[in-house]
């Protein structure tokens, strides 16, 4: 039996999710430096993963992405994105953050990807070089739409392992977001893979027996999908828009949102 195989068989036999914990060791944990200065991770960090489905909440500054890149790093992904065929590193390669880590895993996986937006583009020229694209459906990422590449890369190369998506909805319309609920719940229900994805996005958010992470205090803290700023401001705009208008393009507009 090849090595696949035998990671193959052990995630079945144990099942998702594989990254039980994180936490930050202290002694490499400069507070008056960034990272380590952002508000939530003043306190460092103790994460423990109990759902096959963990999101990232919080506002743009927060730390979601520089949260996940680390981890994406300890994993061995390439930080710009991708797995570990498009990036081999050695622990002093690592960023500081990534190096104050440590991760716990039951079983330890190597399979997966990391996914950012931002960085999406350069991800599908390199693929284009270097994979079959009957890996990725058939057809190039650039000939797709943002949209419709994302969901080819999801639902074509997202098997067994650990996901790690930074912001997945930039591309998605919330039609093509539900889509992308159906492709998590294929994989997770029989807990071939584990998700670890930082979103905006209300629809994405309401995944059921997902566990939420809130990075806006001065800690990382759990928090149910309806105390998330996202559905809130969601819900309240949703239900008087005219309202939000108001306060926006009103005379007293430079007054915030306070509504």
């Amino acid at each position: 039996m090849n090595s696949k195989r035998k990671m193959n068989a052990s995630v079945r036999h144990t099942g998702a999710p594989f990254l039980r914990h994180v936490v930050s060791l202290p002694e490499r944990v400069d507070r008056a430096r960034y990272p380590f200065n952002v508000r939530a991770f003043s306190q460092g960090i103790d994460l423990g993963f109990r759902s096959t489905v963990t999101f990232f909440v919080g506002e743009n500054g927060s730390g979601k992405s520089t949260l996940l890149e680390a981890l994406a790093e300890c994993c061995g992904f390439n930080p710009e994105g991708g797995n570990r065929d498009h990036h081999r590193e050695t622990f002093a390669d690592r960023s500081e953050f990534a190096q104050a880590l440590r991760l716990s895993w039951l079983p330890r996986v190597t399979e997966g990807f990391f996914m950012r937006a931002e960085s999406f583009y350069n991800f599908a020229t390199y693929i284009e070089g270097v994979s079959d694209l009957r890996a990725y459906g058939g057809k190039s990422l650039h000939k797709q739409s943002h949209g419709e590449s994302f969901l080819s890369l999801f639902a074509n190369r997202f098997e067994q392992g650990i996901y790690i998506l930074d912001e997945p909805e930039a591309a998605l319309s919330p039609q093509r977001q539900l889509s992308f609920l159906k492709i998590i719940h294929d994989l997770e229900v029989p807990r071939h893979a584990q998700f670890l994805i930082s979103t905006h996005s209300p629809i994405i958010l309401s995944y059921p027996g997902a566990v939420l992470f809130s990075l806006d205090g001065e800690a990382i803290r759990e928090i149910s999908y309806r105390e998330t700023e996202h559905y809130l401001l969601t819900r309240d705009f949703l239900n008087s828009p005219e309202r939000y208008f108001k306060h926006l393009f009103g005379p007293s507009g430079d007054e915030g949102l306070g509504v």
